[in-house]
């Protein structure tokens, strides 16, 4: 799998924890790689779930990051699917050094194209390209 598709479903398993409790995602994360059309590779199923597990590490600073950046549209009131890219891409541009800031927003706002509303990627870019500008003030 290339970066895109491992993060593609680092962010979908971001979506189901939307929907179920922590006790319950370590069976969830089993049956999605189940019921995938093509199974990843151990690495690649390694790597997937590691980087979940990392961005579930820090959901509280992000979210507090989001809630600051965001004008009038708190954690709370975004839809799943903007909220778990958003946190993907805040966990990658502060945490994930093997990342570049750029990247990880171009890749947020396609994920946001893909699988967002029509006003998603423009939503998802402006929330991050706030962040960003706060991160190099």
């Amino acid at each position: 799998m290339n970066r895109s598709q491992l993060r593609e479903n680092v962010f979908k398993l971001l979506y189901l924890s939307g929907f179920n409790s922590e006790d319950e995602m370590e069976s969830q994360i089993s049956l999605y790689f189940e019921g995938q059309d093509t199974v990843p590779g151990a690495k690649d199923q390694a790597y997937i779930e590691g980087k979940y597990l990392k961005v579930k590490e820090h959901v509280e600073e992000i979210d507090r990051m989001l809630n600051q950046t965001s004008e009038g549209w708190k954690t709370s009131r975004m839809g799943k699917v903007d909220l778990a890219i958003l946190r993907l891409a805040v966990y990658e541009m502060l945490f994930d050094e093997d990342v570049p800031v750029g990247v990880a927003i171009n890749e947020a706002v396609e994920l946001a194209k893909r699988f967002g509303t029509d006003d998603s990627s423009s939503f998802v870019n402006g929330i991050l390209g706030k962040l960003a500008k706060k991160a190099d003030a």
